[in-house]
């Protein structure tokens, strides 16, 4: 077993004895795990610690700020370029003041929107602690702030579509407040409107928030196919499902992260690398084939996109028989990547 660690702390592979998982002795060609700490300098050392502070570090309020009004700007464009001209109401403070704005044409959307922002966020002040829904209120005015702007800068956006065709229409009115409401829910904010309601409810009721909101946006787009004609309203029936699942995909997509699995005949190149070259850590541990019985070296890590592709063209020139699995992953917590705090 000492020849084994030591053919392994110099690149080479030993022979030896292990009990299979069958609790028979099986014999192997990977050697037992063994830190790489006498392998990485103390310069390296430092790198990887900054490496993984800088990833891990939260944003700033200025990148805090840019992130949240770049979103609510997406959100905005959607509204007056694609949603309003098309009559698209898909719920939310936009979609009400789609409908109301249609019921009394002497005011813009814009304008429906401040006041029921407004009214929602008189209502978050009585119910909730004003704490709690700052950047709500925040987000709902600039959002309002903003569709009021678009529809000064393209007076004619409100009736007349940009394309003229629906269906591209409808594609960027889910596309754009989708990118939006993603980068806005991850810096933690919203975009405001019916998030403070949805806050109200939690608080103050017993209501499973997820099925009131969209009861509500249901009743929104039954109101719009009232109102528009069938057409409109199965294009908002579509625009309504359409957008719950372009956001979840555009949530889970911004920090999509690769689990990453190897077996291979060079565990310790494979891992050198990852520690040396890719700055990351790794989580290795003991495994015994069903077939054969051998030991064998399992390694684990997280890494990005770009990153996962140099480790498997890496292992894969050091064995090229080597078994890799890679699975996404959209949520990581831990050191050296986001969401730690």
């Amino acid at each position: 077993m000492e020849r084994a660690v030591e053919e392994h702390g110099s690149g080479r592979q030993g022979t030896f004895a292990a009990e299979g998982a069958d609790g028979r002795l099986a014999t192997g060609h990977t050697p037992p795990v063994e830190p790489l700490e006498h392998l990485v300098s103390e310069e390296d050392i430092r790198r990887g610690e900054r490496a993984g502070a800088k990833r891990s570090k939260d944003p700033g309020p200025l990148y805090f700020f840019a992130i949240l009004n770049g979103g609510l700007i997406l959100t905005a464009l959607a509204i007056v370029l694609f949603k309003t001209p098309n009559h698209f109401a898909f719920g939310g403070t936009s979609g009400v003041s789609v409908i109301l704005s249609t019921l009394f044409p002497s005011l813009p959307v814009g304008a429906f929107m401040w006041i029921i922002n407004i009214a929602l966020v008189v209502l978050g002040f009585i119910f909730l602690e004003r704490k709690a829904i700052l950047w709500s209120v925040f987000a709902s005015f600039a959002l309002s702030g903003y569709v009021s702007l678009f529809e000064m800068l393209f007076p004619g956006a409100s009736t007349t579509s940009i394309t003229g065709d629906m269906w591209l229409d409808l594609c960027f009115a889910v596309i754009l407040p989708a990118i939006g409401s993603a980068m806005v829910f991850d810096i933690g904010a919203s975009t405001g409107g019916t998030d403070i309601l949805a806050m109200i409810l939690k608080r103050h009721s017993t209501l499973e928030i997820g099925r009131a909101l969209l009861l509500v946006d249901i009743g929104i787009v039954c109101i719009a196919a009232v109102l528009y004609g069938p057409r409109v309203g199965l294009y908002c029936v579509l625009g309504l499902f359409a957008k719950t699942l372009v956001v979840d995909k555009a949530i889970e997509s911004i920090h999509l992260r690769k689990v990453c699995t190897i077996i291979c005949r060079e565990p310790l190149k494979v891992e050198t690398y990852i520690v040396k070259e890719l700055k990351r850590t790794a989580t290795i541990s003991r495994g015994y084939g069903a077939f054969s019985g051998q030991c064998v070296t399992v390694i684990m890590c997280v890494l990005s996109r770009r990153e996962a592709v140099k480790l498997r063209r890496y292992a894969r020139e050091v064995d090229p028989g080597c078994f890799i699995t890679i699975v996404d992953s959209s949520e990581i917590v831990g050191k050296g990547f986001r969401g730690v705090n």
